[in-house]
C-alpha cells in the first residue's frame, strides 16, 4: 500500500456543496450527480471511485467547465479560491484551465491532436495563457518531457503521438498538465487502458509529482487496486450519489454501505489455489513454431523500413475444456497470437494444428469449415458489432453464412441470447440500445452462435467495470463447464488471468518466457519478467498483507 493512504489534514482548496447536474429528457435517470458534496484538500490524492454512469466524471467536468451539450449544474456550488466555478464566464474558465486547474484523460491518444508534434502541444498551453517565447516554450517542452520520464525528450518532442507507446502518450499528456504547475490535478481513469507495469510507472509518477510540486490530485477510477496504492481519501459513487466516503484505510479495510462491499468483492483476487487438472490425450490445438513480423516503411518512397517480431517461435497446448491463459505487456505478441489463431492474419511459419488439421495451411471451402471450431471474442464491443445490424442477425449471420436455413439461425440466436443472460426479446434491438457489459455478452453469443471447440477472448473484458467484469468472467467460466469449451484468454491484467485461467503463458517481445499452471505462475514464478508483472499489480501489497 502507498505511503499516502493516510489522512493529510492539509486545509481545503475546493469544495463541492450539494452539486446537482441534470441529464437531457429521455435519459435513463434524471440527474446525472444528485446532491454531491465533497472537499479536496491541499497536499492529497482523494480518489473518486464507481461504475460507469455513477456520475464521477461528471463531476469532475462540471469543475472543468467541460460537460456536453445538454448536460448543465442546476444546483449546489463548487467553490475555488473563493469563487464558485460554475457561475464563470468561459473567459473566466480559460484563464483557470491549465494555470490553476488541469486535467489528465482517459485515453490520450483521443485527446492529443494526431496532427502536431508533441512539443507544439504542450506549447500551446503556454501560448493559450500569453506565456514565454517560442523558443522558450519548446525548450520547456523538452523540459516537462525529461520530468515524466520519457527517454530522449529532445527526440521525443519531435514526435508525432502514434509515433509513442501508450504510456509514453499518457505521460506527454501528464506533462501538458504539469506545465503552469496548477494546485489541482483532476486524472480521469489515466491507467485504465494501460498494461500493469506501465500503470504502476505512471502511478509512481503522479503519487511523485503531486509531492513534489504540492497538488491536491483528484484521481478518478473504477479500479479499487489502484485505489489502494494511491489514495488518502475515497469517495464512492453510486448513481449519481455519494455513498461512502473516508480516508483510504477506512473504506478499503472496513466498508460502510453494501455497494462498496460489492465493488471490493467483484476484484479478482490473485490468490490461486488451484491444482494443475492433470491433461491427457491428444491436445484439441496445438501451435509449434509459430512466428510473426510486421514490416513497414521503405518501398518506393524511401524512408527506413521498420521490423517488429511480433510473435517468435510460439509453441503451446490446448486440452478439452481447459483455459490457458496468454498475458504480457502491450506489445508482447498476444493478440497478434490471438489473431493468428483464427486466421485474422497469416503466420510466417509455424502450425496451427486443431484436431490434427493445420489451420495454416486451409483455405477456401476447407478453412471456411474449420474456422467453426475456433471464434473470436473481440475486446471492444462498440467496435465490434455492426452498429447498424440489429442483435439477431448480428448473431445468425455466421450459422446462415455456412448453411443453415435462416429461420433456424434467429431461433438459435434467440436461445444464445438467452443462454448468456440478456433474454429473446434483446434480438430486435441494435447494439446501441445496450451498456457494454450487454454488448460484451452479444458478442460472447455470436461466438457461440456457431458451436465452436475454441473460443479466443482478446482483453474481452478489459473494457469494463470491475462488477461488470466479474459478472461476465462467471459467465464464461459457467459457459465452459456447460458447453465444454476450451478457452485461449488474452489479457493483460493479471488478477482477472488469476481468476479463470487453467494454465498461463507470458509473453515478453513475441516469446513465451514461462509457461505453466496458474497456481505456480503467481505463487512460485521461475522467469524474473513474470515477476515484475505481478509485482506491479496495483494493490497487491495491501492484499499480501491481508493475507498473513
Amino acid at each position: 500500500m502507498s505511503e499516502t493512504n493516510q489522512p493529510t489534514g492539509g486545509e481545503t482548496v475546493l469544495s463541492i456543496e450539494d452539486l446537482r447536474i441534470a441529464l437531457p429528457a429521455g435519459a435513463d435517470r434524471q440527474f446525472a450527480v444528485e446532491d454531491v458534496s465533497l472537499d479536496l484538500k491541499a497536499g492529497e490524492i482523494l480518489c473518486i471511485v464507481g461504475e460507469s454512469g455513477s456520475g464521477k466524471s461528471m463531476s469532475a467536468n462540471a469543475m472543468m467547465g467541460l460537460l456536453p451539450d445538454l448536460v448543465r449544474p442546476v444546483g449546489g456550488r463548487i467553490l475555488f479560491e473563493e469563487r464558485d466555478l460554475l457561475t464563470l464566464s468561459e473567459a473566466e474558465r480559460l484563464d483557470l484551465r491549465g494555470r490553476k486547474m488541469a486535467m489528465i484523460f482517459q485515453e490520450p491518444m483521443s485527446a492529443l491532436n494526431p496532427l502536431m508534434h508533441v512539443e507544439d502541444q504542450i506549447a500551446e498551453v503556454f501560448e493559450a495563457h500569453g506565456l514565454l517565447t517560442p523558443r522558450e516554450r519548446r525548450a520547456r517542452a523538452v523540459e516537462l518531457l525529461d520530468e515524466v520520464g520519457i527517454p530522449e525528450p529532445a527526440k521525443a518532442a519531435k514526435a508525432y503521438p502514434f509515433q509513442l507507446s501508450g504510456g509514453q502518450r499518457q505521460r506527454v499528456m501528464i506533462a501538458m498538465a504539469l506545465a503552469l504547475e496548477p494546485s489541482i490535478l483532476i486524472a480521469d481513469e489515466p491507467t485504465t487502458a494501460l498494461d500493469v507495469t506501465t500503470q504502476a510507472q505512471i502511478l509512481d509518477l503522479i503519487r511523485t509529482l503531486q509531492k513534489s510540486h504540492g497538488m491536491a490530485v483528484m484521481f478518478i477510477t473504477h479500479d479499487f487496486g489502484v485505489v489502494a496504492e494511491i489514495a488518502d481519501r475515497v469517495a464512492v459513487m453510486q448513481l449519481g450519489r455519494i455513498v461512502e466516503q473516508g480516508t483510504a484505510g477506512e473504506v478499503l479495510d472496513n466498508p460502510r454501505h453494501p455497494y462498496t462491499r460489492e465493488l471490493i468483492a467483484a476484484i479478482p483476487r490473485l490468490a490461486t489455489d488451484a491444482e494443475e487438472n492433470q491433461r491427457k490425450g491428444t491436445p484439441l490445438l496445438e501451435v509449434t513454431g509459430m512466428s510473426k513480423t510486421y514490416r513497414s516503411g521503405g518501398g518506393l518512397f524511401g524512408g527506413e523500413a521498420r521490423v517488429v517480431h511480433a510473435v517468435k517461435d510460439v509453441s503451446f497446448r490446448l486440452y478439452q475444456g481447459e483455459t490457458l491463459g496468454v498475458v504480457g505487456e502491450s506489445g508482447s505478441g498476444k493478440s497478434s497470437v490471438g489473431r493468428c489463431l483464427v486466421r485474422l492474419q497469416e503466420t510466417d511459419t509455424g502450425a496451427v494444428l486443431m484436431d490434427g488439421e493445420d489451420m495454416a495451411l486451409l483455405s477456401g471451402e476447407r478453412l471456411r469449415k474449420a474456422r467453426k471450431s475456433i471464434q473470436m471474442i473481440f475486446q471492444d464491443p462498440y467496435a465490434s458489432l455492426n452498429p447498424r445490424a440489429r442483435v439477431g442477425r448480428i448473431i445468425a449471420e455466421g450459422p446462415i453464412a455456412h448453411g443453415e436455413p435462416r429461420g433456424r439461425a434467429y431461433e438459435r440466436a434467440a436461445e444464445l441470447l438467452e443462454l448468456v443472460g440478456l433474454g429473446a426479446a434483446a434480438i430486435d434491438r441494435f447494439p446501441h440500445e445496450f451498456s457494454g457489459g450487454q454488448r460484451q455478452r452479444i458478442g460472447i453469443a455470436r461466438a457461440l452462435a456457431l458451436e465452436p471447440k475454441v473460443i479466443v477472448a482478446d482483453e474481452a473484458v478489459s473494457a469494463l467495470d470491475v462488477s461488470i467484469q466479474a459478472q461476465v468472467l462467471d459467465l464464461l467460466a459457467d459457459l465452459k463447464e456447460r458447453l465444454d469449451l476450451s478457452l485461449v484468454f488474452i489479457t493483460h491484467d493479471l488478477r482477472v488471468a488469476a481468476q479463470i485461467c487453467d494454465r498461463i503463458a507470458v509473453m515478453q517481445r513475441g516469446e513465451i518466457v514461462e509457461i505453466g499452471p496458474a497456481h505456480r505462475i503467481f505463487n512460485a514464478p521461475q522467469s524474473a519478467y513474470t515477476k515484475s508483472l505481478i509485482e506491479a499489480i496495483p494493490g497487491r501489497e495491501k492484499e499480501l498483507a491481508a493475507a498473513v
